[in-house]
């Protein structure tokens, strides 16, 4: 691995995660020395709820403004860090493109700085005809496993090509990939590996958005009902219950064998994770060792000064005597 390799991390989060994202940022640049060299922060991906387009995870109505929006994509574009919308939504049609909201957003980002995840054909053929300036990149949300599928994928117009978590540490395999510096890994899937719900909750997540933003135009009495989703196999995963798989991904083996064999895109999920979770995880990945237990304090009661983190006091009962 030579030294000037950059250790490339996309992280989750326009909305929920971005103050964290930001106090992040500060805290690389002030305290230098708590992460690991060569680190790089490559992206902030996700959406600005609730977009029609978006996929991955199901934000439940929430939804921004303008200024909102706008502001968000200055203050991470000024880092010098592109904003890349998760706009992988696997049921679009034609008749979605036309969708105000996403236009807005990727209008409002169109500078030449900023990326896209695809999963559609129909709406990366719209992005590519109307927002030619866009980096385009494709999602682990298209499930390729196969090392021949992989390859076809890199040899496309991509930017990057997010591979299928399941891919992770089957070095025999990842070997075989042509082009390994336009793959990123996503290093902690909270899915099982092989998880046979996954497609299937890529789509119910499209539903999901699709009534929510479908019941904003029906009076209360008249609204349908979301369906929710329970999966048995992932939904109460952790950065620690993760680690008996055979998908996740360690700190160390991101230096020792990932990066030597010519990887150096990392992606970590977590758009609508637990604040203190995602905390956690950035610490573990991104910092040295000895400096997680105070990276992970500073982060947390600067959080909390700040406002975005509110701890309450317990209320005294009234004396009665």
């Amino acid at each position: 691995m030579g030294e000037d390799k950059k250790m490339r991390f996309h992280l989750p989060g326009l909305r929920y995660n971005f103050p964290l994202n930001m106090m992040l940022l500060s805290m690389i640049e002030k305290y230098p020395h708590f992460f690991w060299e060569n680190l790089e922060i490559a992206s902030f991906f996700g959406e600005f709820p609730t977009s029609r387009w978006n996929g991955g995870r199901f934000s439940n109505g929430d939804q921004c403004d303008e200024r909102f929006v706008t502001e968000v994509i200055k203050a991470i574009n000024g880092k010098g860090i592109p904003v890349r919308f998760t706009y992988t939504n696997p049921l679009i049609n034609e008749s979605d493109l036309e969708d105000k909201y996403c236009n807005f957003c990727l209008k409002a980002a169109d500078n030449g700085m900023n990326e896209v995840l695809v999963f559609s054909p129909v709406l990366e053929e719209y992005i590519r005809k109307n927002y030619p300036g866009y980096k385009i990149n494709s999602s682990t949300c298209k499930e390729i496993r196969d090392i021949d599928g992989v390859n076809a994928e890199l040899d496309k117009d991509y930017s990057l090509v997010v591979l299928d978590y399941n891919m992770n540490n089957k070095f025999d395999l990842l070997d075989k990939i042509t082009k390994k510096e336009k793959c990123e890994i996503l290093v902690n899937a909270c899915c099982v590996p092989n998880c046979p719900r996954r497609g299937e909750h890529y789509r119910q997540i499209a539903k999901q958005q699709s009534i929510t933003l479908k019941n904003r135009t029906l009076p209360p009495d008249k609204h349908i009902p979301v369906p929710g989703w329970y999966c048995e196999y992932g939904d109460k995963n952790t950065l620690y219950t993760i680690q008996k798989y055979d998908t996740y991904v360690s700190p160390e083996a991101i230096r020792e064998k990932y990066m030597p064999m010519g990887f150096n895109n990392f992606k970590i999920e977590g758009r609508t994770a637990n604040l203190f979770s995602l905390i956690n995880t950035y610490c573990f990945y991104l910092m040295k060792p000895e400096f997680r237990d105070e990276g992970r304090l500073m982060l947390t009661v600067n959080l909390e000064k700040s406002k975005i983190i509110t701890v309450n006091k317990p209320r005294p009962m009234k004396f009665e005597g």
